[in-house]
């Protein structure tokens, strides 16, 4: 794209903006969503936040609309600019509304995919105890509990906790992770866990890598919980 064209795009953008309030106000919401995505795709490389910004418009056209399906699509888009501009605290409540419209159009395998985007999103904020709420609260979702990605996801969790670089990098490499998309499959890649890889010692206890994921899991399970925000 010429300097020119792209000192004009903020202006274009502008412009499309007050056509899709012309078309809201007229009753013609279709074309509005169709006008705000095409300005997100216009600056989503010049200015991504602002692409992130019609994006979630669109989606609440969209939402207005009880079209779930494409408000969940452009959800799915700001969340991805949010993580690839490592803007983690707005990239989680943007999942989780993701995650909360999959769940109302009962695609549940989806929500799995959502949790683990959320899961890595909440670790690289440093945040292991939102991590582990994620995952128990997925476990009113019907089929993760049993799911490759529930299991996945208790792995990473406790090699997180335990500071296993190993067994965390060994998660984040398998398949699950790695075909997951590409902004999601990078977290997972660069995720390093707290000091630096050396484990935890606990001399007076000893206790084996398979007991630990057994007593978490059955922790999980008994932990009863619904809904809510990560």
């Amino acid at each position: 794209m010429m300097l020119k064209e792209m000192q004009k795009l903020p202006e274009a953008v502008q412009l499309i903006e007050k056509a899709s309030m012309m078309y809201l106000e007229n009753g013609t919401p279709d074309t509005a969503a169709m006008a705000l995505e095409r300005a997100g795709k216009l600056i989503e490389n010049v200015d991504p936040e602002k692409a992130v910004q019609l994006y979630q418009q669109t989606a609440n056209v969209f939402e207005n609309e009880e079209r779930l399906r494409q408000a969940v699509e452009l959800l799915g888009k700001a969340s991805r600019l949010l993580v690839r501009g490592r803007r983690f605290d707005e990239a989680a409540l943007s999942i989780q509304k993701e995650k909360n419209i999959y769940k109302e159009i009962e695609n549940y395998p989806t929500c799995y995919k959502k949790t683990i985007a959320q899961v890595l999103v909440h670790l690289h904020r440093n945040d292991y105890v939102a991590a582990e709420r994620c995952v128990r609260e997925s476990y009113s979702i019907p089929g993760f509990n049993g799911s490759e990605d529930c299991a996945a996801l208790e792995q990473l969790l406790e090699g997180y906790d335990q500071q296993d670089q190993d067994q965390v990098s060994e998660v984040c490499n398998s398949p699950l992770f790695k075909y997951m998309d590409n902004d999601y499959a990078k977290l997972g890649l660069s995720l390093v866990v707290p000091g630096g890889g050396i484990k935890k010692k606990s001399p007076a206890t000893p206790q084996a890598k398979p007991d630990g994921a057994a007593g978490m899991a059955a922790e999980e399970e008994e932990d009863e919980y619904s809904g809510g925000l990560c």
